[in-house]
């Protein structure tokens, strides 16, 4: 792996292991023309950060019932947004109305429905939250 290269894979993760941004895949057989265009769109995301609908915390522990605090209530904003008709009280709380949300919100993203806000329901939340539609 040449230094360039290194470089830009560095540059990329370890932002985006700290702010939960969008990771954009560099082939490493890549043309040069192709790769150079895509190095620009990936260096473009990682120095470009995006407003994020909720703002109560960057952390993303895994939730479940009996959960509290500033995670809780980032899961419940991006609820809300993700889904028509969530209405939840973004009190920190992760209790059954939460957990009937995000089950709902697992069954319409189409991930596993067990009522646990691990990394593939964070993910899903970020991205259907800060969408332009809603999940379901």
């Amino acid at each position: 792996m040449n230094m360039r290269r290194l470089f830009t894979t560095v540059a990329l993760v370890v932002p985006l292991a700290f702010s939960g941004g969008t990771a954009v895949a560099v082939p490493q057989s890549a043309p040069s023309a192709t790769s150079t265009a895509i190095e620009a769109e990936a260096h473009h995301v990682a120095t470009t950060k995006a407003a994020d609908v909720c703002n109560y915390t960057i952390r993303r522990p895994t939730l479940k019932v009996g959960s509290s605090g500033s995670a809780v209530r980032q899961a419940q904003c991006y609820l809300n947004r993700a889904m028509s008709g969530a209405n939840l009280a973004e009190d920190g709380k992760f209790g059954p109305v939460t957990n009937a949300a995000t089950r709902r919100f697992q069954a319409c993203a189409g991930i596993v429905v067990d009522g646990v806000i691990g990394a593939q329901t964070w993910s899903s939340l970020v991205f259907w939250a800060n969408g332009p539609d809603f999940v379901c």
